[in-house]
């Protein structure tokens, strides 16, 4: 597909060829920063554009400080065409793989997790085109098109690849009528992702495991916090701190309880009688052995060292 290809060498020029195309990002890579490699190609057709993308693995990021500053509120299309992605916004997640489609929307906090080598088109939509109202396009984000076997969108989604496909072959003259097409086409295959309905609080539910789930795995980081749950997650942090006040809680306490339980846990095992309370603090997130001293005690009654004398059971 003819247009503006970049094909970079480590990972900040990616990110600074992405972010012009998509508006900010972070990113995060698996692998050394500078042996990483993507490529970007990019065709724009009056006010739509379609990239191809194609990375190693990498974990992009837009932060609700990211869509305030610049902008941007096209609806993006990502259409996976080789290896696997996860994107997460609104408080839900779709794991994409070759021949599904999800949409996002740039001017709301989003992540998208890319396990392994990967391509992809990215149709980037104008709003108004996708003839959908805010609180619509909310409920169609993050969620997969095309997983089932039949349906509108097994027919439309291989027309829609191959438009998409030809669109930069044809005489420029054409390309805009095709351009409609295509945008008519994601209209339609959005108009009938919003018919799936859910129950009332799924998706809350679901949204309040998962990030759990995430900081079981993420205790031993000191840099964990409510805007790194929030982000990892695609949603703004107010939206966090009140699912977890519906949950009659907060998520800075709710860390700190999870890593004082397994503190706690740790200093009740034999095994780990040669390790020091600093350390065991440490692996558990906390920068300060004193702050977590006074953190335990405050929580059980008594010092680490008293609890680790008197060995109870786990």
């Amino acid at each position: 597909m003819p247009g503006n290809l970049t094909t970079v060498d480590g990972l900040w020029s990616w990110k600074r060829a992405l972010s012009t195309v998509y508006g900010g990002l972070g990113l995060v890579a698996r692998s050394d920063p500078e042996s990483w490699r993507g490529s970007l190609q990019v065709l724009r057709l009056g006010t739509l554009q379609v990239a191809t993308e194609e990375s190693d693995a990498v974990r992009v990021v837009r932060t609700p400080r990211d869509a305030a500053a610049d902008g941007h509120d096209h609806v993006f299309a990502r259409l996976q065409l080789d290896g696997r992605a996860r994107l997460l916004q609104d408080g839900r997640s779709a794991d994409l793989y070759p021949g599904v489609l999800a949409f996002y929307d740039a001017s709301r906090p989003f992540s998208l997790v890319l396990p392994e080598h990967q391509r992809a088109r990215v149709l980037m939509v104008p709003r108004p085109l996708l003839r959908l109202g805010e609180a619509e396009i909310r409920r169609v984000t993050a969620k997969v098109i095309g997983n089932a076997p039949e349906g509108p969108a097994a027919f439309l989604l291989p027309l829609l690849s191959g438009l998409a496909q030809e669109i930069g072959a044809v005489a420029p003259a054409a390309r805009e009528e095709l351009a409609r097409a295509v945008a008519d086409l994601l209209a339609t295959l959005a108009a009938d992702r919003l018919t799936t309905t859910e129950p009332p609080g799924a998706q809350e539910a679901t949204l309040f495991d998962r990030v759990k789930a995430t900081i079981e795995t993420r205790l031993g980081e000191p840099e964990l916090s409510p805007q790194a749950l929030a982000d990892a997650h695609g949603v703004s942090l107010r939206y966090l701190h009140k699912l977890f006040h519906e949950h009659d809680t907060t998520v800075g306490g709710w860390i700190r309880r999870r890593r004082l339980e397994s503190c706690r846990a740790e200093l009740a095992r034999p095994s780990a009688a040669d390790r020091t309370i600093a350390a065991v603090a440490a692996r558990w997130g906390f920068v300060s052995a004193t702050h977590f001293s006074q953190a335990f005690r405050k929580a059980y009654g008594m010092t680490p060292a008293q609890y680790r004398g008197q060995r109870p059971d786990g």
